[in-house]
């Protein structure tokens, strides 16, 4: 069953990738030619990236945590698993609204005066 799966997943991946690389390489030609840098194409990772994804991670994880003690706990049998979903994507969520609002103090753009 997981090939029957996985093949058609691959497939449209292969696919995408060579179009995405296909259209790149024309962007990057059609700079080229008007004489523009291509510099705009390179991604500057910086601290906020890496800050976002370890809040989400960290989010998840406490999710994670937290839905299996909802799932041992509780005394409803039928929707165990929905703890793990639902405390996953509310801590993920949670951990993603605290990345903006870090963000938004350090850049300095409060609306407050």
């Amino acid at each position: 069953m997981l090939t029957e799966v996985m093949i058609p997943i691959g497939f449209f991946a292969l696919i995408y990738g060579i179009i995405h690389l296909l259209v790149r390489r024309k962007e990057r030609m059609a700079l080229i030619d008007k004489g523009l840098d291509a510099s705009i194409f390179y991604n500057k990772k910086g601290i906020d990236t890496s800050l976002k994804y370890g809040l989400l991670l960290v989010g998840s994880s406490l999710g994670l945590i937290i839905g299996n003690v909802l799932s041992r706990t509780a005394s409803f049998t039928d929707v165990k698993e929905v703890a793990y979903f639902a405390m996953v994507f509310l801590f993920g969520g949670l951990s993603l609204v605290i990345y903006y609002f870090l963000l938004k103090r350090s850049s300095g753009t409060d609306s407050k005066k």
